[in-house]
């Protein structure tokens, strides 16, 4: 990796971070960023409560029978979980005969620290394929996709799926697959920005920030295929957030495609037009 594509210390990343975050939030949540040709055009086909004041957005096929299953995890350096900004994507990835689902979930701002927002993607995912199938679609296989913090979050749902024993309505699903858009995969990096997500500083409860550590966790389920994209141009999350990931998980044995999108920042790795063709024809690959 260049060494002009890293950060001077974690200190130094930090505050780039803790910078852009408000412009971050504020566009993803606005359904801000490129979103691809089209791409707004279609609406959710429905909204359901998977936990009490949490929602997915479902965005179904045109036809019926078996299709992957993606649900879509916000990101917002683990302050907010406003999906909104994901539609874009969740629409393109219908037109293609994906079930797609954002998920709303808990966050720092409504109190709650890990594991809630794990467990909340997980329940998410239980939701979003038991809907599918009283829709007439046979989902498979499931991934969830997280964009930056969604990412991170995406990541423990999948890898560590085990360590969690979420209180959901329909019944928990273990997912297939993992996508990861530009995400923070070691929080040893970003003790400042990730102690919001535990609401303890990382030598207080060392156990916990290193369970809940992606990159520490690659070794578990060693059989789950990852794809995980990063734009060359991202200036709040180093590129080597990915590549050191993808080198942890390559080394546990799992199926791992990394690909890296010239032109595109921290925002443009989500837009339709930037992910679909990529993810599409890795689902189709599995």
């Amino acid at each position: 990796m260049d060494g002009r594509r890293r950060t001077g210390s974690a200190a130094a990343l930090a505050t780039v971070l803790a910078t852009v975050l408000a412009t971050v939030v504020l566009a993803t949540s606005c359904g801000g960023g490129p979103s691809g040709p089209g791409a707004a055009a279609r609406a959710a086909d429905t909204t359901v409560t998977y936990a009490p004041g949490l929602t997915i957005d479902l965005y179904l096929p045109a036809t019926t029978g078996r299709a992957p299953l993606v649900v879509l995890v916000p990101g917002g350096s683990w302050q907010t979980a406003d999906p909104t900004g994901l539609a874009g994507l969740a629409a393109g990835l219908a037109g293609r005969g994906i079930v797609a689902a954002t998920a709303h979930l808990r966050a720092a701002s409504d109190d709650v620290v890990y594991p809630v927002p794990v467990e909340d993607v997980l329940c998410a995912v239980a939701s979003a394929v038991a809907n599918a199938r009283a829709a007439g679609v046979s989902p498979g296989p499931v991934a969830v996709l997280g964009h930056s913090s969604g990412a991170h979050l995406a990541a423990l749902a999948v890898l560590a799926f085990e360590d969690y024993d979420p209180g959901c309505s329909s019944p928990v699903v273990e997912p297939d697959a993992l996508v990861g858009l530009s995400g923070p995969y070691d929080v040893s990096r970003l003790p400042g920005v990730a102690a919001p997500l535990f609401g303890t500083e990382p030598d207080a409860d060392r156990a916990t920030w290193h369970a809940a550590n992606p990159v520490q966790r690659a070794a578990l389920r060693p059989d789950v295929p990852v794809l995980l994209l990063h734009g060359e141009d991202d200036d709040v999350l180093p590129v080597d957030f990915t590549t050191q990931f993808a080198e942890a998980l390559d080394a546990a044995g799992h199926p791992t495609t990394v690909e890296l999108v010239p032109g595109t920042d921290h925002l443009g790795i989500f837009a339709a037009d930037v992910a679909v063709d990529p993810i599409v024809a890795w689902l189709r690959s599995r």
